[in-house]
């Protein structure tokens, strides 16, 4: 789920568990009370590393080998049924399997088969001018509705699909005839959305939604800053259905007024959080989910330096955490980082300015790209401190300190970002596949994007 339609849907009616140090039975993977104390900083990346990525192995919805929307260890799901899959949330899976491989807990055979199914899914699934919808019922591949009217298209969530399967048909691209046969079926779903048919008609912007039904009556016209950069990059880089630098320059930036002067804690600002208001910061997955392929070292446009863009982001949560104005239980250099997650009120969008005390670990824990050293604190004050909050897929999606707060489930959205920011950190894995496609490059050039090659 994304921010922008925390309006549109307020779909989760939560059972408050306060979870105790007693009450520690939910299927760990490793004896976090005794053994995690005593690990290096490299095994306990292993650990969650390892613990994110079953979410998408072990986890996936079996009949499609996509990620389920969520999964909740106590079993209650109030609202969609548990055979939903996500779009966006399957792109961040389908890179957190390659980690599988380069790790050694699954064989590149393995993971071949599971993308093949799910490759062989998504051609038969819902599509909307060769967009996926949000969510999918991964029994039928037919659209499950994400509220009222979002019962088509999604151009934002298959735009993070689409980086996904981009990055494992890198991986696999100077493969056997199995794998050619795999990346084949990945560039013809990529060639066949119409990234151009969500402007509108010919508008200098691209929109989020479009349904048979509903036809553009969400009138979510994308403008940044957000988390859909790397739908436009996406939109212009497609070798069929391609849109204009006009439209990036004028739907994305805004005319340029995209860019910001402001600050907060000393760290500039860089661009317009246009979502909020004046000087306000925008929810860490921001920083994140564009970036699992998208390098944003070295990356710049007009607008932009990428990298002190996301790296601020990131600094400015943890100053906030740290600076902790109203006064929550906890906050500080080891508990920090704010995000769309579950909450006892909901699913919230946290941020600094929206704050409830309510705390998401892949906030921080998808920073270590950005924030090595307060991302670790963080990471081993979870494991060390907090390790009943700690369960069967990794730390549960959001708690609360100060309200006493958390419950055991997950989602898709929240856990995926956390394995791949944590390889980009330790060796750039994703940032290489992605940044070497030939389609994304001269999508980058022709928006005037400058890389440093280098990286």
């Amino acid at each position: 789920m994304t921010l922008f339609k925390q309006n549109t849907v307020f779909y989760l009616i939560v059972c408050t568990l306060i979870i105790s140090c007693k009450n520690n039975n939910q299927n760990k993977t490793t004896d976090t009370n005794n053994t995690t104390k005593t690990l290096s900083d490299n095994e306990l990346l292993d650990t969650i590393q390892k613990q994110t990525f079953n979410y998408f192995w072990e986890g996936a919805e079996p009949n499609s080998g996509l990620a389920r929307e969520r999964i909740h260890m106590d079993n209650v799901y109030p609202t969609s049924p548990k055979n939903t899959v996500t779009t966006g949330g399957s792109g961040f899976g389908v890179m957190a399997i390659l980690i599988g491989i380069e790790r050694g807990w699954i064989t590149k055979d393995e993971a071949l088969k599971r993308y093949t199914k799910i490759v062989n899914f998504l051609e038969k699934a819902d599509r909307f001018h060769g967009a996926w919808p949000h969510w999918i019922n991964g029994e039928t591949g037919k659209v499950l509705a994400f509220s009222k009217k979002d019962n088509g298209g999604d151009l934002v969530e298959t735009a993070f699909l689409i980086q996904g399967l981009l990055t494992v048909s890198e991986y696999y691209k100077n493969g056997n005839k199995e794998e050619q046969e795999l990346v084949s079926k990945i560039n013809k779903l990529w060639r066949e959305v119409e990234w151009d048919w969500y402007t509108k008609g010919g508008e200098d912007v691209l929109y989020w939604h479009w349904s048979p039904e509903y036809k553009w009556e969400m009138n979510f016209p994308v403008g940044g800053y957000n988390e859909c950069l790397i739908m436009y990059v996406l939109a212009a880089a497609s070798p069929t259905h391609s849109i204009s630098k006009e439209v990036y320059e004028k739907g994305w930036a805004r005319n340029g007024q995209i860019k910001s002067q402001d600050s907060m804690y000393n760290h500039e600002l860089v661009l317009d959080y246009f979502e909020h208001d004046e000087a306000a910061i925008g929810p860490l997955f921001w920083a994140h989910y564009s970036y699992l392929g998208l390098n944003p070292k070295g990356l710049k446009d007009q607008y932009a330096d990428y990298w002190k863009l996301t790296q601020n982001h990131a600094k400015i949560h943890y100053s906030y955490a740290k600076d902790n104005p109203k006064n929550y239980k906890g906050y500080g250099d080891s508990l920090w980082g704010l995000t769309s997650s579950y909450s006892f009120k909901g699913y919230s969008g946290h941020r600094p300015g929206a704050d409830l005390g309510v705390i998401a670990p892949t906030a921080a824990l998808s920073s270590f790209p950005y924030t090595p050293k307060e991302s670790m604190q963080m990471l081993r004050y979870l494991y060390t401190k907090q390790d009943t909050l700690i369960g069967k897929y990794g730390p549960y999606d959001a708690f609360s300190l100060e309200q006493k707060w958390a419950l055991p489930r997950y989602l898709a959205i929240d856990q995926g970002p956390i394995p791949v920011m944590i390889e980009n950190y330790r060796t750039g894995l994703f940032w290489k596949l992605f940044m070497q496609n030939e389609d994304v490059k001269k999508g980058l050039e022709k928006l005037q994007f400058t890389v440093n090659s280098t990286l």
